[in-house]
């Protein structure tokens, strides 16, 4: 989408068109919930992240007055609405957690585990996002932008407000840290 383009549908958008609103979302969703995972790199938190993210772009639509610089600008609401969601997430989880630990530990029997096995194609995607999911932030972030989304190193920079080079080097550290968590689980 060129940039005329979205600073009419912006400006559409600022006056209340529903039809302009709706086509900026369209457009830019796919990469607002790519952002989102990079982030929290939860998938099962992406959706409700994103509904948020998109009432508090409404709300704070009028404050947007280059049009051009939309997608810095979607990408700090979606960052920081996601580290605060996330962050309250893990607050409820980490207590109903300790609850289901303890009511695991009195149900678990060692002739109620499974053995060992090799691991199904399924359990290799859990294994990965497990691991992505563990990376710290500053590589899950260009990682996700990079593999999701499909983002150049210039785009990834930009957004992040860091050099191409930073990008590289975190993108090579991430894809390091993700073949050593998964050595010997996942074929790499």
């Amino acid at each position: 989408m060129d940039a005329a383009l979205i600073g009419r549908l912006v400006a559409l958008a600022q006056r209340g068109d529903r039809r302009a609103a709706d086509h900026l979302v369209r457009e830019h969703d796919g990469w607002v919930r790519s952002a989102i995972y990079a982030v929290v790199g939860r998938p099962d938190l992406v959706d409700d992240i994103a509904q948020q993210v998109w009432l508090r772009v409404w709300e704070r639509l009028d404050t947007l007055q280059n049009p051009a610089r939309l997608r810095p600008w979607l990408y700090a609401i979606a960052r920081r609405t996601a580290l605060d969601m996330h962050a309250e997430h893990e607050r409820h989880r980490s207590r109903a957690t300790s609850l289901a630990a303890e009511a695991m530990a009195l149900e678990d029997s060692p002739s109620q585990r499974r053995p060992p096995q090799t691991l199904s194609e399924r359990e290799q995607r859990e294994a990965l996002l497990a691991a992505v999911r563990g990376l710290p932030a500053i590589y899950r972030e260009p990682l996700a932008l990079r593999h999701l989304q499909d983002w150049s190193y210039a785009e990834i920079a930009e957004l992040l407000g860091i050099s191409v080079e930073t990008v590289e080097t975190r993108l090579v550290r991430a894809r390091a840290l993700l073949r050593e968590s998964l050595e010997g689980r996942v074929p790499c």
